[in-house]
């Protein structure tokens, strides 16, 4: 296996498991919390789903970013970053930001802080607009992965 394909395998494993995980947690795990179908204590449901996920969507989110980085620069693909026909470029980076800012700067220092004191005094508050965060992140994420597949097999709007 050559330097390209074993980056690809990186990238796209990684993408997997991150994504991926983002889709059980926003279609199955929070509207089961939402509900109290994994008790009545919604924060230690939810906190025990986020603390075995979160390091896995770390560590898949580094490898993405590190992998594509070295995508780019192993193939030249700098100069679509000025092409907007390649929009899934711009958003695939678009995307991998906000989640890095999600899950290394606001999930450990701002979250941590105020969610378990506001998901205690308005649980049903506090977990819809989670998961209609989670909503929103799916679709983008989503969106990205159809455009970026399409787009690195030929389909350019």
């Amino acid at each position: 296996m050559d330097d390209l394909a074993l980056a690809r395998v990186i990238h796209v494993l990684g993408v997997v498991i991150w994504i991926g995980g983002v889709s059980m947690a926003t279609t199955v795990a929070l509207p089961a919390i939402r509900r109290g179908l994994l008790g009545a204590d919604r924060l230690a449901a939810f906190e025990a789903f986020e603390r075995r996920f979160i390091w896995q969507a770390r560590t898949a989110v580094a490898l993405v970013g590190l992998s594509g980085v070295y995508l780019v620069e192993r193939m030249a693909l700098w100069d679509r970053f000025s092409d907007l026909r390649f929009w899934w470029m711009h958003a695939m980076v678009c995307v991998w930001a906000v989640f890095v800012l999600l899950l290394f700067v606001v999930e450990p220092f701002l979250l941590h802080r105020f969610f378990p004191a506001w998901a205690k005094r308005a649980p049903d508050q506090a977990f819809r607009l989670l998961h209609a965060a989670h909503m929103v992140l799916l679709v983008l994420a989503l969106t990205t992965v159809f455009g970026a597949v399409a787009g690195s097999h030929g389909w350019l709007f």
